[in-house]
């Protein structure tokens, strides 16, 4: 259908993996721009001849029949020194010209250079490359100090279980600036089982320089798959964005289980896997069966996570079994994915009747919750790694239940707790479809679901032993008593004065260092008097906007707007502001985004205060014209009792 894109999704995939490598291949490129159609010819060569975890063929083999060779595979944009065909050639002219390599002949075996100083375009098929040289492009590759250093490898650790060896490569980050890193992925020439690992002193390459883990590409899997067989190989370099979470990604989480196992902490990854699988068991997620033919299961991997307390202390690790949900099609594998949480707007209206009622405050987490969900369709999974019965290949796990990583998981999850909890009397709310009411005479009730967080607030303290209860009776729940931290974000009351305060510090110290404004001067308002933002400020000269595409202008804009959404108002207006110009922001933006940073650092410990008044009531303001483009009101109101600063 014309103007439908999304309906051929495995074409517009292969589209943006070209996109991602032309702009990459041009970006560290000395070369103009205008050779982008180069650049796109040989990133299509390339992955014409690697395989795809769809497939164990390249595309050429499967087009031609024949395997593909690697070994004419040169670096774009290297420098080289190529004959060219000159029939009319002098004695004493010089034989080579100096240039550079931008691809592969498509009428020959020859390769493309470009010669810079008459700007054309040549074809030959005798040249010296010298790829060893470093990139003369826009971003250097920074020069890394190995030193020779010996590690002791522990005995293995036994588990009834069976363990397998196809694990992803260990990859170390390098920071190499506040928005950029450098990844190493090093080659492990054999891969052994575990229980064949002695104790013994292996020399290792070690940076000398921090390590942060990212989550390994495709392509480099491919390449520790499938080169390691190869008598050397050098190590990979590959520019990756760093992760960005909401809640924060610990840098020394394992990524994988063979890391994990190499851990300090590798006792206590095991404990967390063991507690994962049984609670699969326990629930019935899936039954052994033969794979039918023709059916091709979906892959499967851990994931580890460290969970931590408001103060950053460790709680507990935290392992999790989820699907790889790539191949998973649209009308055969799911139908509908969308699930509802609740509003941080129902969240402050449910902590201010708390605080002016005194009411209970408790908290619950669901364990695994997303196993709970029902699932419609036929999936099958192939087994967990590292807990395999049987033939792998022959018998694989049959879904009754969803896991995590399924599309349609949260939905189906949601769809479980909302018919259960109905079933207990609860109405569910006409705004928020996860907040939910229970009136019993003057007593009454109310239930917040966030995901697998659940609030519950109410009067009658026997109405909440008895939900609590009943919940424990449908699902595997944690009690944690009265809340003191969810989402994020700080809990404190003064019961006695009816005061409720609702804090975001931690989140703002992580939001400051993560975008290296942690020793910034603070500053004591979040925008300039007078200042007024534009279409006209968005980036004109080419410098300007070289400069801003290297500026995490919309992730320091997110970030932002999570604290105000939760707990500061103040900063309102001018995040609502800056977020009008994601797509094209300019300097006068950014240094306007840095300013509200910098009042955050001032006023990190501001708190959202509810208190308890004689009566309820919510006072609007509003102002007059506030865009300078649409002459719009741009700011909304904040009412006496439901927040206050």
């Amino acid at each position: 259908m014309p103007g439908s894109p999304s309906m051929n999704g495995v074409a517009e995939r292969r589209n943006r993996t070209l996109k991602e490598m032309l702009r990459s291949m041009i970006s560290h490129s000395i070369l103009p721009e205008s050779l982008w159609g180069e650049a796109l010819k040989t990133a299509t060569y390339i992955l014409n001849r690697v395989p795809t975890k769809a497939t164990t063929k390249t595309p050429y083999e499967l087009w031609t029949g024949k395997k593909p060779s690697l070994k004419h595979f040169h670096v774009w944009d290297c420098p080289a020194e190529a004959k060219p065909y000159r029939p009319h050639e002098k004695k004493l002219e010089p034989k080579t010209v100096s240039s550079y390599f931008i691809g592969y002949s498509e009428r020959s075996r020859g390769y493309k250079f470009y010669n810079p100083e008459d700007k054309n375009i040549f074809e030959t098929g005798t040249a010296i490359f010298f790829e060893d040289v470093e990139f003369g492009g826009k971003n250097k590759v920074s020069d890394i100090v190995f030193e020779e250093e010996l590690i002791s490898i522990p005995k293995p650790i036994h588990m009834d279980v069976s363990f397998e060896t196809n694990e992803e490569p260990q990859q170390g980050i390098i920071s190499s600036s506040p928005f950029q890193t450098e990844q190493i992925v090093q080659n492990e020439q054999t891969q052994l089982p575990l229980e064949q690992v002695q104790k013994e002193d292996v020399p290792l390459r070690r940076s000398t320089r921090e390590r942060r883990y990212a989550i390994p590409s495709d392509y480099v899997v491919y390449l520790q798959e499938h080169v390691s067989s190869m008598d050397t190989m050098n190590d990979v370099l590959v520019f990756i964005p760093e992760h960005e979470e909401e809640n924060g990604v610990m840098e020394d989480d394992p990524i994988n289980f063979h890391q994990a196992m190499k851990s300090s902490n590798a006792q206590k990854w095991i404990v967390a896997m063991n507690e994962d699988y049984k609670s699969m068991q326990d629930n019935k997620v899936w039954e052994l069966v033969p794979l039918s033919e023709g059916c091709k299961p979906l892959g499967c991997k851990w994931i580890f996570k460290t969970k931590r307390d408001s103060r950053g202390n460790v709680e507990r690790y935290k392992a999790r079994l989820v699907v790889k949900v790539y191949t998973q099609k649209e009308g055969i594998d799911y139908k509908e994915t969308f699930s509802p949480v609740s509003s941080k707007d129902s969240f402050r209206i449910i902590m201010a009747l708390v605080a002016h009622f005194n009411l209970e405050l408790h908290q619950m987490d669901v364990k695994t919750a997303f196993l709970n969900g029902d699932i419609d369709e036929t999936i099958y999974m192939v087994q967990p790694e590292n807990f395999v019965i049987g033939d792998p290949k022959q018998m694989v796990c049959k879904l009754t239940k969803s896991i995590y990583g399924l599309k349609q998981a949260s939905r189906q999850w949601y769809h479980k707790f909302h018919q259960v909890i109905l079933s207990f009397g609860f109405k569910m709310n006409d705004v928020d479809d996860c907040v939910y009411h229970k009136f019993s005479g003057s007593n009454f009730f109310f239930l917040v679901l966030y995901v697998d967080d659940i609030l519950l607030a109410t009067n009658d303290i026997g109405m909440l032993h008895e939900t609590k209860r009943f919940l424990s009776k449908y699902f595997e729940m944690k009690d944690l008593g009265e809340a003191s931290f969810v989402l994020g974000i700080e809990i404190l009351r003064e019961r006695s004065q009816g005061i409720l305060r609702l804090s975001q510090r931690n989140y703002v110290d992580k939001v400051l260092k993560r975008f290296g404004m942690e020793d910034c001067r603070p500053g004591d308002t979040p925008v300039s008097k007078g200042d007024k933002f534009s279409l006209d400020q968005f980036p004109k000269p080419n410098l300007e906007i070289q400069e801003m595409k290297k500026i995490p202008y919309a992730s320091v804009v997110g970030s932002l707007m999570y604290a105000q959404v939760c707990t500061r108002p103040d900063i309102a207006y001018i995040v609502g502001m800056l977020g009008r110009y994601l797509s094209n922001p300019g300097m006068a933006h950014w240094v306007a985004a840095k300013r509200v940073m910098r009042y955050l650092k001032r006023t990190m410990d501001y708190m959202l205060t509810h208190r308890k008044s004689d009566h309820l009531e919510v006072v609007g303001y509003s102002d007059f014209a506030g865009c300078k483009d649409t002459s719009r009101s741009t700011s909304g109101y904040l009412g006496k009792v439901l927040s206050k600063i």
